[in-house]
């Protein structure tokens, strides 16, 4: 069996920056244990995998370890590879997911996601997480992921986490945002991920969707740009729609091939 497999990078016009995700389409779906080798021999962040249906597409997403519930990068991704490669006439595209229906447009090369807002809460800091951060965040916070805000984006920049500690920790499916009011743009982040093989996620739609109602709200601003300021550097614009939130950003692919099963 052959299939198609697509590189691309997601909010960036450069390659080698933003979150790299690989895209494959199929005519069917295959059994889960393949689905997940295939996005372990990738080694990107995420893989997603879509089957058309008969309105929209039915879409999924692996890390190397399992299955996601949402992803923003390889979602932006997917549609560009169904823009950009595969030539749609499409400018909105549907999908079905875990997440529920989520849609992407695109206008100019630039794609904006539809996405459930995830509004955090005030949480108390997992011990095990106090002693893996060698900063103390000031504001502590909790949706799918925990967010921990700080005072300036140099802490963001700078921090440093104890993996061995960090490890410990037992977030399914979620992970860890750093976050503080940015120096340049509204709002900076980092996001960092227990046990994962990748453990600083290069740039991270879904995180977003946590982010943008709480800096909306800190900001008293609907519409932000934000950048996550992982070493391939993410460039988002942000606009907090209540329930929902928009997440628009760039992609460039990176390299366009073929995988044998």
């Amino acid at each position: 069996m052959k299939l198609d497999l697509f590189q691309i990078d997601a909010f960036t016009n450069k390659v080698f920056g933003g979150n790299p995700a690989c895209v494959v389409p199929l005519d069917e779906w295959l059994a889960d244990d393949i689905l997940l080798h295939i996005a372990k021999e990738n080694a990107v962040p995420e893989t997603a995998f879509f089957v058309r249906l008969p309105e929209g597409y039915h879409l999924r997403w692996f890390t190397p370890e399992f299955e996601m519930d949402l992803c923003g990068h390889a979602t932006l991704a997917t549609a560009h590879a169904l823009k950009a490669i595969l030539r749609s006439p499409e400018n909105q595209f549907r999908f079905t997911s875990r997440s529920g229906d989520l849609t992407v447009s695109e206008a100019g090369g630039l794609y904006t996601l539809d996405f459930p807002a995830r509004r955090p809460v005030a949480a108390i800091l997992p011990d095990t997480l106090q002693k893996a951060i060698h900063r103390q965040p000031v504001e502590v916070l909790k949706a799918r992921d925990y967010v921990l805000v700080y005072d300036t984006e140099e802490e963001v920049r700078n921090i440093r986490i104890d993996r061995q500690i960090f490890d410990q920790l037992n977030i399914d499916p979620g992970g860890v945002i750093v976050t503080a009011k940015g120096e340049k743009v509204d709002f900076v982040s980092r996001f960092f991920v227990p046990q994962a093989s990748i453990f600083e996620d290069p740039v991270t739609g879904s995180a977003h969707c946590s982010l943008i109602p709480y800096w909306s709200e800190k900001l008293g601003k609907k519409e932000m740009k934000a950048l996550q300021v992982s070493e391939r550097v993410g460039e988002l614009w942000c606009v907090n729609n209540g329930e929902r939130v928009f997440i628009s950003g760039n992609a460039v692919t990176y390299s366009i091939g073929t995988l044998q099963l």
